[in-house]
């Protein structure tokens, strides 16, 4: 088979590569054309784990190709992926559907006999059938269906789960494009996937309600953990005593400053939108996104109470900018609510992430990078910790305290012992623990 992946960004870039590895012929197409001089040099434009090696092997192998030529690319393929952007509208919170319809209009030039347009980007309800109607108004002649296959990447891990999926979800109405996806995804219905097939609404309502029951989660362990504060209680001996329950499951429970990245925001405020435009108002999730802004906002004033009130003249050492480990994506962390607040209270923010600070020099100026852990620690008047990479946890708490200027650790990912830290002669706050626990996440 050939397809072609319009958008070579996450999801359509990791999307190619896999497909070319089950042996598909794959043409990324995408219009930023130093993004693709970048990729035919065999430079990777995002960090993900395994994906450098995946690209080179099959492009190697001639399985997968890089274009910013459309109409060339579609030569003889069965189906086309449209991997565009969809981000938050400005104003309004709705997904941003202009790449998708723009694509749309550029497929349809290019159609040359029967062809599945398959939407992976992340769309609302009703965007399959906008689709095929642009396709129809500038195609009139054109043979095709719309299929949605939502993706189900999670940054990090995104090659595993697209090689090991939970469920591969399909959205379609005919025989014919079944029969397309099908073979498409042979080798993963040969290791007994469940494969999904539904109509175009349902798959793609699916994507959001699984994005957004998963922000549920975490916002409501969130809250639990400032009970936990209140109370006396062990979010994590909480979170592991629901989680053993198997109707409620032990993912997704870690307390923390609050979620961010490239889905989750966008996509509970899209289906806030969506649903209120249906007259079905979906108040969970409404309230969902209220308290998931106001957390990364609250974790302002636990800094600043934690060096005494007052954070004017300071400095504080911060690990990790990206919203999770094992990405470089800045979207939407709560780095980026946190840190300039502090900046503008006054602070010194020194800071180090693995594989971020590129993309977050560009959006906090004011911050200073640093080389190394110990370079932003070093004589800082506490350690806030933002994002759990592996090498972070492997810090020696005697270590943390022989660099710091003074002993003060704020961990809001729950990475450390804190009876560990406090032996250590550490003045230590984290989320949802008492002082006197030992608890580790669930």
């Amino acid at each position: 088979m050939k397809v072609v992946m319009i958008g070579a960004g996450y999801v359509g870039l990791v999307s190619g590569a896999c497909f070319s590895e089950f042996g598909v012929e794959v043409a990324c197409v995408d219009k930023d054309a130093n993004k693709i001089r970048e990729l035919l040099d065999g430079r990777i434009p995002i960090y993900e784990p395994g994906l450098e090696d995946l690209v080179r092997d099959n492009s190697k192998a001639g399985r997968l190709s890089f274009s910013t030529d459309l109409n060339a690319a579609m030569a003889g393929a069965e189906a086309v992926f449209i991997a565009v952007g969809t981000p938050s509208r400005r104003g309004d919170g709705h997904a941003d559907l202009s790449y998708v319809y723009q694509a749309a209009r550029e497929i349809a030039a290019t159609l040359n006999g029967y062809t599945v347009i398959v939407t992976k980007s992340t769309v609302p309800v009703g965007t399959g059938r906008r689709v095929a109607e642009i396709i129809r108004e500038v195609r009139p002649d054109a043979q095709f269906d719309v299929v949605s296959n939502p993706e189900f990447l999670r940054e990090g891990s995104a090659i595993n789960d697209f090689m090991r999926p939970d469920r591969i979800v399909i959205g379609t109405e005919t025989e014919r494009a079944r029969d397309v996806m099908r073979r498409l995804y042979r080798p993963l219905y040969l290791i007994e996937t469940p494969i999904v097939f539904t109509g175009l609404e349902t798959s793609e309502l699916i994507k959001y309600a699984a994005n957004s029951f998963l922000a549920t989660k975490i916002t409501f362990i969130n809250e639990i953990a400032d009970l936990c504060e209140k109370v006396g209680a062990d979010v994590h001996d909480v979170a592991r005593g629901i989680g053993l329950d198997g109707r409620i499951g032990r993912k997704f429970l870690h307390p923390g400053p609050g979620f961010g990245g490239s889905c989750f925001p966008k996509d509970t405020l899209a289906l806030v939108r969506t649903a209120q435009e249906a007259d079905a108002p979906l108040r969970i999730i409404e309230q969902v996104v209220a308290s998931n802004d106001a957390r990364k906002v609250s974790m302002v004033s636990r800094v600043t109470n934690a060096v005494g009130g007052n954070v004017r003249g300071k400095t504080i050492a911060v690990l990790g900018l990206t919203f999770k480990p094992n990405t470089d994506d800045m979207r939407d962390s709560p780095s980026l609510v946190i840190l300039p607040r502090l900046v503008e209270q006054g602070a010194k923010v020194r800071a180090f992430d693995p594989e971020g600070m590129g993309e977050a020099r560009k959006q906090m100026p004011d911050v200073e990078y640093c080389g190394s852990a110990e370079d932003a620690m070093s004589g800082a008047d506490c350690l806030l910790l933002l994002t759990e990479w592996n090498e972070f946890r492997a810090l020696d708490p005697r270590r943390i305290k022989a660099l710091l200027g003074k002993p003060v650790v704020i961990d809001l990912r729950n990475v450390y012992n804190p009876a560990e830290m406090r032996g250590a002669g550490l003045i230590y706050t984290s989320v949802g623990r008492p002082a006197g626990s030992s608890s580790e996440p669930a």
